[in-house]
């Protein structure tokens, strides 16, 4: 094998590698021989069937087997004795090859740059800590002690009232048609709770038992169900009782219907389940500082191909978000070229993060244990009631979506370790303040795009980049984050630090080449949650959080 370099830019590496006529018969011939031991033929005892007719019916066949086998081992041997890291999938291409004669092909490559991480200790950062007032526990218990309102006929009959329980008949229709869910009998239905979408509940209020009312509603045009998407539909509804709806009683019955002993537990199990939550956006704003410092500290290059596929997913995400109507009222006022701009940036900060975190958890070999990762798809089953066998079935046949488990964990436990050099001062906040602090910042969308356009503007003139981060804000009926906030920054880097983890250890298996040399015959080569945590999870979370439903969902 000759391997000869043609190409260094950067990154960016070329090589041409030529595979001897003679090396690849060789091989041809000792596939062939083992052939002889596994094939039938009419008229030849195992083991005896000449050469000249294995070669005539399979030698097309063992020829593409051998050339992609050669292909495969002699470029991962090519990558290997260089010390090459590469950074995505090499690209390997036949460049000339004809029976008989010498097998040349190229390869085509990014290599992961050489990080140099800085000197941790001398990062300092503050972390905010909250201590619980017994106040949240009370407004707690009352959350809980709402969702099992009591409910009893009226004492005097007169019109319904938000707060009120309507024991409801209705039927629904889009267009003059029917749509299955849009109907249901004897459907409790509490004014107020906005669980039917639009103005339904309210157009029901002043209604008197035994009332039969039109009731008109208009889906969102972002609405899950294409059908009901944006379209007036008409409900026919009876009014069958109202009734009067209480809180129950804030005591020992009502801890034991949510799992816990008594009351003195149950209050325990919200301490600590708001403290967890609270402990939760304190780390959530300590990394975002942490990640600012890091893409400060770091400047180094990235891989084209990493940006490019992180732009990719970026900008299919906001084009989504553009067709459903929840483009950013400031990205909708800039031009295309702009944006792909301004996102381009951020897609080389999150690269250039990724790349750093996984090339920190490398030197400290840092790893994700088999059963972290077991719990993180127990809690990924959890998410899906009465289908957890179906998520893990998923898992068990995609090896990437493990992966893209895997890649978030390894995050944290990195960041876990960077925190533990750096000097972090502590500053104990009441819950508002913690709030404050979180909604004082810009949306962590914002704040990246902000820092990575800057980051890119400096660096032509020789300074170094920023960075930001975000996560789901905690338990709080005053919670403002969006969706779209949750899900941004926390995790900004977990995606390229899965790729760079997953690159590094990849053997470099090589696309479908033998078919491009002639033979045409090649294969390609190439448990559910505690009862005492549900409740806790229960009491603490935003009403505003939690998503309309309509009248067929309830139904």
């Amino acid at each position: 094998m000759q391997v000869t370099e043609t190409s260094a830019d950067g990154l960016k590496r070329e090589y041409k590698v030529v595979l001897s006529a003679a090396d690849i018969e060789e091989k041809v011939q000792a596939r062939l021989e083992q052939l002889k031991d596994e094939v039938k033929l009419p008229g030849f005892r195992p083991g005896k069937v000449p050469e000249s007719l294995l070669r005539k019916r399979y030698g097309q066949a063992v020829m593409g087997e051998v050339l992609e086998k050669a292909v495969n081992d002699s470029s991962q041997q090519a990558i290997t004795e260089r010390n090459l890291r590469p950074a995505m999938q090499p690209q390997i291409e036949i460049t000339s090859y004809d029976e008989g004669q010498d097998l040349e092909y190229s390869i085509k490559l990014e290599v992961m740059p050489e990080i140099e991480p800085a000197d941790f200790t001398k990062i300092s950062l503050e972390r905010l800590k909250v201590d619980i007032p017994d106040n949240e526990i009370d407004e707690a218990l009352q959350r809980l002690a709402e969702q099992q309102k009591k409910t009893e006929p009226l004492s005097e009959e007169r019109p319904a009232q938000s707060g009120d329980v309507l024991v409801i008949d209705f039927k629904g229709s889009v267009n003059g048609e029917s749509l299955p869910g849009m109907e249901a009998e004897d459907h409790h239905l509490e004014l107020g709770s906005n669980a039917f979408v639009g103005d339904f509940e309210d157009q029901l209020i002043g209604k008197n038992k035994g009332d039969e009312a039109e009731v008109k509603v208009t889906f969102p045009e972002a609405y899950g169900n294409e059908k009901l998407a944006g379209q007036e539909a008409v409900f026919q509804v009876k009014v069958k009782d109202i009734l009067n709806a209480t809180p129950a009683d804030i005591d020992d019955e009502l801890a034991k219907s949510y799992g816990a002993e008594d009351l003195e537990d149950l209050k325990s199990k919200l301490r600590e389940h708001l403290g967890g939550e609270y402990q939760s956006l304190s780390r959530t704003l300590v990394k975002r500082q942490l990640l600012d410092e890091l893409a400060d500290r770091h400047d180094f290059e990235v891989p084209d191909g990493l940006v490019d596929m992180e732009f990719e997913a970026i900008w299919n995400r906001l084009q989504q978000d553009k067709e459903a109507g929840n483009l950013d009222p400031e990205d909708a006022e800039k031009d295309e070229e702009t944006l792909k701009s301004e996102y381009r940036a951020i897609a080389e900060r999150r690269v250039r993060l990724g790349l750093l975190l996984s090339e920190v958890g490398r030197l400290n070999e840092i790893d994700v244990a088999q059963e972290e990762l077991q719990q993180a798809l127990i809690q990924e089953a959890q998410r899906y009631p009465g289908r957890e066998q179906e998520v893990f079935e998923h898992y068990q046949k995609n090896p990437q979506s493990v992966a893209n488990l895997r890649g978030p964990l390894l995050e944290e436990k990195v960041v876990d370790h960077i925190l533990d050099q750096a000097e972090v001062a502590e500053r104990s906040v009441t819950p508002d303040e913690l709030r404050e602090e979180f909604d004082s910042q810009d949306s962590p969308e914002k704040t990246e795009k902000a820092k990575a356009t800057k980051s890119k503007s400096d660096s032509s003139s020789g300074k170094k980049s920023a960075s930001s981060g975000t996560a789901k804000k905690a338990a709080s009926t005053k919670s403002k984050s969006t969706k779209k906030d949750e899900s941004e920054g926390e995790g900004e880097a977990a995606t390229t630090t899965k790729k760079s983890a997953s690159t590094s250890k990849k053997s470099t298996a090589a696309k479908s080449t033998a078919s491009k040399a002639g033979t045409g015959t090649s294969k390609a080569a190439g448990s559910k949650a505690s009862s005492s945590k549900s409740t806790a999870s229960k009491a603490s979370s935003s009403k505003s959080s939690s998503s309309k439903k309509t009248s067929s969902e309830s139904a």
